[in-house]
C-alpha cells in the first residue's frame, strides 16, 4: 500500500501521545511512527533485562521458594520477547475527550498505540497498551454509527517486521465515508509460511464480541471455513488469562485439538501473545489410562461412544456393592462393640441414595460405622474423640466388612469384563442396548489381562467414564474444545468433566463433522458436555477462503447439513479456482509445480489411499515436501496431506486430488462429501481442483 506523503488530518495526528513525547512530524508522519516503534522496542529489551538482573538471593527463604520464584522469572523473560517478525503494535486510536459517566476511557489529547503486549518506558508511562485491555476496545468495535469517543484509527502495514504503511479513519467526520480497509485486507490475505498466525490485528466486531465474553459462562462457536473460529477460541483464551489471571493461574486452562498436526499447527498462537502457560491435549490424550493398539469398526465405535454407555458403566460399577449378610464385631481392650445388620445396611443404602463417587462412599462406609460404634461407647459412659473414631474405622473387623461390602473397583478391568463377559454386559445393558447392539461391542478373542488387550480408542474413553465414577476427575478453570463436530457423546462426557466446576468454548462446523458419530446439533453436544446453558453464536462471515472456492464448495452444504448458513466471504479478492481433468499422477504434480511459482504454502490434499501413490510421483519429479503438522520454511513450502489430517490446516494455494476418492474413502457418503467439504476449503488464496473420475454429483 502506498503511503500518503503528509497526514492530511493534523488536527488529530500531531497530538502528543500517552508518552509524552513530541508531535508527528508535518512532512512525514511515517517516521515518527517508526521511531516510536523503535523507542517501544528499546523499551521492552529494557524491561526484559530488568526481569534477567534481579537478584533473588535475599528474598527467598529456601532452595523452593528461589526455584519458584526463578520459574517464574523465566516464564516472565520468555514472556517478555520481541519477536522481530512480529509487529509489536499494529493500531493507534486518538481519543477525544476526557473520561466521563457517558465516554470512554481516554483522556483529552491522549493517544493509545495497540499492540500483543504491555510496553512501559523508564517512567512507567505506557508506549504500547496490551490489546486486551479495556481502552483498545474501540479498535474493534467502533465503527461510524457507534465512535466510541474516538477521532482517529490508524492502522499499519508492516513488511518483514519494518513498519512501511498506514491507514487511517476518522470515525468523528461526518463528510468520510466508511471504507474497507486495505491494510486489513491485506493482512488477512498474507501469505502463511510456518505455523497460524494470531489475529489480533484483524478481529472483527462480532469476534471481539465473543472474544470477551466474560469467564463464567460457556460459548459454542458455529463457524463455517474461514470464519476464524479457532483463532478466536484462542485469543478468548489470551483475553480470559489477561483478566483473570490469578483465578486461572490456579484452576488451570487447556486447549484440546483434534490430532497432533492440528496442535502444532496452531501452538504459536498463545505465546505470540505472551501466554505460556495454556497446556494442548487431544481427547485422546486426556483419556490414555492404557496403550492403545487396536480399532474398532466404524458400527461398534458408534455404539461405544454413545451416552448410553454412561448408564451401563453405571450400573456394573455399583453392581460390585453388596449389602451386609454379618454384623460388625469390634473389640477394643476387653469390650465388644457389635454393629447389626440392619444398620450396616441402612448405612450402606443411604451411601447409594446419594450417588456419590463410588469410591468416596468406599471412604466414607469406615467412618459411618466408627460413628455407630462411638455412639455405643457414649451410652456406655465412654467418652471418645476423633482419634478412636479414626482407630476404629482402621479396625481390622472393619476394614474386612468394608471390603466384602464395598470392594475397590479397577476401571480398566471393569471395562474388560463388560467387553469380553456377554452375560455380565447382557445384566448391565438390560434394557440399555438391544442384543445386537450388544453381540457388536463385544470382543470376538477376550483379552488375558488389561495390559494385553488390544484397546480401541473408544475403550479408552469407557475407561475414562469408569474412573469418574470411582473417582472424581480433576476440573479446570477453562476448556477450548476445537474442532468439537467430530466428538462422540461419551467423548464430550470427557472433555466436561474436565471443567465441571469451569467454563467451555466450544468451536466446530456442524458442516465438517466427518466422523459417524458427529454431532447433529450444538444442543445436543452442549448437553452430552454438560453446558446445556452455554451461548451459541455463529459467524458467517468468510476472512480466509476466497469467494470462488467457498462459493464452489457451498454446493455440498444442502447435503451435509441442510438449513445451515453458507460462509460469505468478505474478501475483494476473487481468489483463483480451477477444475483440471487429468490422466496421468506426473499432472497433479505439475500443478504442485506451477502453485510454487506463488508465495506462500501450498498443500496436496488427496483421499488417503492416494498419498503414498502421490508420494511416489513428486519423489520422482523431485519436489521435496512435509508432512501435516510439520513446519513450512521458504526452501519446502509443499506438504502432502491425507484428507483425514486436513482439517482446520490451510494453505495459501491447494491442489485436491480426486474429490470421487475423498468420498469413497469414509464409510457413508454424507460422511465423505462432509470430508470432500473439509479438503475444498483449507485454500487461503487459490485452488486446482485434479480429477480422472467424475466429480460426485453433488458438486453440480
Amino acid at each position: 500500500m502506498s503511503t500518503p506523503p503528509a497526514d492530511p488530518h493534523a488536527d488529530h495526528a500531531d497530538r502528543t501521545d500517552r508518552a509524552g513525547r513530541g508531535p508527528d512530524t508535518p512532512d512525514d508522519p511515517l517516521l515518527r511512527e517508526r521511531t516510536h516503534l523503535g523507542e517501544s522496542r528499546a523499551a521492552l529489551r529494557a524491561m526484559r533485562e530488568d526481569v534477567e538482573n534481579l537478584d533473588i538471593r535475599d528474598v527467598t527463604a529456601n532452595w523452593v521458594n528461589a526455584a519458584v520464584l526463578q520459574r517464574q522469572m523465566d516464564e516472565r523473560i520468555k514472556a517478555l520477547a520481541d519477536l522481530s517478525h512480529t509487529p509489536l503494535f499494529f493500531g493507534r486510536l486518538d481519543y477525544l475527550h476526557a473520561p466521563g459517566a457517558d465516554r470512554a476511557e481516554g483522556a483529552e489529547g491522549e493517544r493509545f498505540y495497540i499492540g500483543r503486549r504491555h510496553v512501559h518506558d523508564a517512567e512507567g508511562d505506557p508506549m504500547v497498551i496490551d490489546w486486551r485491555a479495556p481502552v483498545s476496545q474501540p479498535f474493534y468495535r467502533a465503527s461510524k454509527k457507534d465512535p466510541m469517543d474516538v477521532g482517529l484509527r490508524r492502522r499499519f502495514g508492516y513488511t518483514a517486521g519494518d513498519l512501511t504503511a498506514y491507514e487511517d479513519e476518522h470515525l468523528s467526520d461526518p463528510s468520510e465515508t466508511a471504507a474497507t480497509s486495505k491494510l486489513l485486507q491485506q493482512e488477512i490475505e498474507r501469505p502463511r509460511v510456518g505455523p497460524m498466525r494470531d489475529i489480533v490485528a484483524t478481529i472483527q466486531p462480532e469476534q471481539d464480541e465473543i472474544v470477551r465474553s466474560g469467564l463464567s459462562g460457556s460459548v459454542c462457536v458455529q463457524g463455517g471455513p474461514g470464519t476464524g473460529k479457532t483463532a478466536v477460541g484462542l485469543h478468548r483464551v489470551a483475553y480470559l488469562l489477561y483478566a483473570h489471571r490469578e483465578r486461572l493461574a490456579r484452576t488451570g486452562t487447556l486447549v484440546i485439538g483434534p490430532n497432533k498436526s492440528f496442535l502444532h499447527y496452531i501452538e504459536q498462537v498463545l505465546p505470540a501473545l505472551g501466554e505460556l502457560e495454556v497446556k494442548q491435549a487431544t481427547v485422546d490424550d486426556l483419556v490414555a489410562h492404557v496403550e492403545v493398539r487396536g480399532a474398532d469398526a466404524a458400527s461398534a465405535a458408534v455404539i461405544k461412544g454413545d451416552a448410553r454407555m454412561a448408564e451401563v458403566l453405571r450400573r456394573a460399577v455399583r453392581a460390585h456393592v453388596t449389602l451386609p449378610a454379618e454384623p460388625v464385631v469390634v473389640v477394643r481392650g476387653s469390650r465388644r462393640w457389635r454393629v447389626p445388620v440392619y444398620e450396616l445396611e441402612e448405612i450402606v443404602r443411604e451411601l447409594l441414595d446419594r450417588d456419590i463417587r463410588y469410591g468416596a462412599a468406599r471412604e466414607a462406609l469406615p467412618q459411618r460405622i466408627a460413628h455407630v460404634v462411638l455412639v455405643q461407647m457414649e451410652r456406655a459412659g465412654e467418652a471418645p474423640d476423633d482419634r478412636v473414631q479414626d482407630a476404629v474405622a482402621r479396625n481390622s473387623a472393619v476394614k474386612a466388612a468394608v471390603k466384602a461390602i464395598w470392594p475397590p473397583v479397577d476401571p480398566a478391568r471393569l471395562v474388560l469384563r463388560l467387553l469380553t463377559d456377554a452375560d455380565f454386559l447382557a445384566v448391565h445393558a438390560e434394557g440399555v442396548l438391544d442384543e445386537d447392539e450388544q453381540k457388536e461391542i463385544l470382543w470376538a478373542k477376550p483379552a488375558r489381562s488389561v495390559k494385553a488387550a488390544r484397546w480401541s480408542p473408544a475403550d479408552t474413553v469407557l475407561i475414562d467414564e469408569a474412573t469418574d465414577l470411582v473417582q472424581r476427575t480433576h476440573s479446570l478453570g477453562h476448556v477450548v474444545l476445537d474442532e468439537a463436530q467430530d466428538l462422540s457423546p461419551m467423548q464430550y462426557r470427557a472433555v466436561g468433566r474436565r471443567c465441571t466446576t469451569g467454563s467451555a468454548t466450544v468451536l466446530g462446523d456442524l458442516a465438517q463433522g466427518t466422523t459417524p458419530w458427529a454431532t447433529r446439533s450444538w444442543g445436543e453436544a452442549l448437553a452430552h458436555l454438560g453446558k446445556e446453558e452455554a451461548v451459541v453464536e455463529e459467524l458467517t462471515a468468510g476472512f480466509r477462503v476466497p469467494t470462488d472456492v467457498i462459493t464452489y464448495a457451498s454446493r455440498l452444504l444442502p447435503h451435509i447439513a441442510p438449513g445451515l448458513t453458507p460462509v460469505a466471504s468478505v474478501r475483494e479478492n476473487p481468489g483463483f479456482f480451477d477444475l483440471r481433468a487429468t490422466e496421468t499422477d506426473p499432472e497433479v504434480v505439475d500443478a504442485c509445480r506451477e502453485l510454487l511459482r506463488q508465495e506462500g504454502s501450498v498443500g496436496l490434499i488427496a483421499a488417503d489411499a492416494r498419498v503414498p501413490v502421490l508420494a511416489e510421483a513428486l519423489a520422482a519429479a523431485g519436489l521435496t515436501y512435509l508432512g501435516p503438522g510439520e513446519e513450512t520454511t521458504p526452501d519446502t513450502r509443499l506438504t502432502l496431506v491425507p484428507a483425514s489430517l486436513a482439517k482446520g490446516l490451510e494453505y495459501d494455494y491447494v491442489v485436491l486430488d480426486e474429490p470421487r476418492a475423498v468420498v469413497d474413502g469414509e464409510p457413508d457418503e454424507r460422511t465423505g462429501l462432509r470430508r470432500l467439504y473439509v479438503a475444498l476449503t483449507r485454500a487461503v488464496s487459490g485452488l486446482i481442483v485434479t480429477h480422472a473420475a467424475p466429480l460426485p454429483p453433488q458438486l453440480g
